[in-house]
C-alpha cells in the first residue's frame, strides 16, 4: 500500500512497528500526508527488524528529499527502571534496548510510545479530538488499551503505564460478575476481559451458548435477535461504567475510541446516555467519539511525538 504527495514543510516521519507489518507514514506542515509504506515484518528477528525500519526510513526520506524527525510506535512499552521494551507481543523486542539500538543505526535521536500512546496522540493532533485540552483514547479490539494526552502531549506517567485502564478491574460490579474470567496480566475481572473484542464473545456464549463473533452480535442485535441486543445492553453498561471511572478520575473534555469495537455505531449514544448515574458530577459534558483516522491513527501518532517539529 502506498500514497504519495509533494509538499513543504519540516518533515514528521512516523513508524508503526507491529507484529505482522511496518508501516511508515510521512507528514508535512500541519498533518499533510506526504507518503505512506509498508512492508512484511520480519519474523521474531531482531537485528532485520531494526534494519527494516531503518531502510524504511532512509528510502523515504530520499523519495522526499529530506531529513525528517523519526517517531515509533509499537505494542509495549520502554521501562523507567532498564530502558529496555517491555510488554511488546513481538517477543524478540523484549528486554532489548530498542530505542538506543534505532539511534545508533540512524544517527539521531528517535522518539519511542507504545501503540494506544500513539493513537490518542494523533486523534488529540488532526483528528476527534482535536481543539480538546484533555483526550482520553480508547482502544477496544482484542484486547483494551488506553493513552492520554494533555495539551497536546502524551501523558506518560512516573512507571510509563498512564491511561492503562485496562487492567484495572471492572468498576461497580455485579454478583454476576464477581470474580469475573482470567486476565494474562495474572489478576481476574480486569476491564480487558469485559470489553475486548473476545470479552464481548465470551459473555455472549456464557449467557446463550451461541459462539458468535462481535460484529455478528452487533449486526444481530440490530436485526431483533433479543439475546444479542440483550448481550449488547451489558456490554455498554460495562463500558459507561468503566469509562465513568476514567471521566472520574481525569476529567477529560472527550474519550475517542478506536479498535475495532469502536466500529459499533449504537456506543456512542447508548454508553453516553449511561455513565451519569456513576460519574461524580450533577452533568456530564465530555464528549464520546469516533476516531477519525481508523486504522492510521498508530502511524500517524508516531509521527505526532515530534510536537515542534515545525
Amino acid at each position: 500500500m502506498e500514497t504519495r504527495e509533494m509538499g513543504s514543510g519540516r518533515l514528521r516521519l512516523g513508524v508503526d512497528l507491529g507484529g505482522t507489518k511496518i508501516e511508515i507514514i510521512a507528514l508535512a506542515r500541519g498533518g499533510r500526508e506526504l507518503l505512506r509504506r509498508r512492508v512484511a515484518t520480519p519474523r521474531e528477528a531482531y537485528g532485520a527488524i531494526l534494519q527494516c525500519v531503518a531502510d524504511l526510513i532512509r528510502e523515504t526520506e530520499q523519495e522526499l528529499g529530506e531529513r525528517g524527525s523519526v517517531g515509533i510506535g509499537t505494542p509495549g512499552s520502554i521501562s523507567r527502571a532498564t530502558g529496555l521494551l517491555r510488554g511488546s507481543n513481538s517477543i524478540c523486542l523484549n528486554a532489548r534496548p530498542i530505542k538506543a539500538d534505532l539511534e545508533a543505526l540512524l544517527g539521531r535521536e528517535v522518539r519511542i510510545s507504545n501503540d494506544a500512546n500513539c493513537f490518542a496522540l494523533s486523534e488529540a493532533s488532526d483528528g476527534a479530538g482535536r481543539g480538546a485540552d484533555t483526550v482520553f483514547g480508547v482502544i477496544l479490539g482484542t484486547g483494551v488499551g488506553g493513552g492520554i494526552v494533555v495539551r497536546g502531549k502524551v501523558l506518560v506517567g512516573a512507571n510509563a503505564i498512564a491511561g492503562e485502564w485496562g487492567h484495572n478491574p471492572l468498576p461497580w460490579p455485579t454478583d454476576e460478575e464477581r470474580p469475573g474470567a482470567d486476565c494474562f496480566c495474572g489478576h481476574t475481572g480486569c476491564i480487558e476481559t469485559f470489553l475486548s473484542g473476545p470479552g464481548l464473545e465470551r459473555d455472549h456464549f456464557s449467557v446463550t451458548r451461541e459462539r458468535l463473533a462481535s460484529a455478528d452480535i452487533e449486526a444481530r442485535a440490530t436485526n431483533g435477535e433479543v439475546g444479542c441486543e440483550r448481550t449488547m445492553r451489558r456490554y455498554e453498561q460495562r463500558l459507561a461504567r468503566a469509562l465513568a471511572q476514567v471521566i472520574n478520575i481525569l476529567d477529560p473534555d472527550t474519550i475517542v475510541l478506536g479498535g475495532g469495537m469502536s466500529n459499533m455505531q449504537r456506543l456512542y449514544a447508548a454508553v453516553p446516555a449511561l455513565w451519569a448515574a456513576w460519574v461524580f458530577s450533577d452533568r456530564v459534558d465530555t464528549s464520546l467519539v469516533r476516531n477519525a483516522h481508523g486504522d492510521s491513527s498508530g502511524v500517524r501518532g508516531a509521527a505526532w511525538l515530534w510536537p515542534d517539529a515545525d
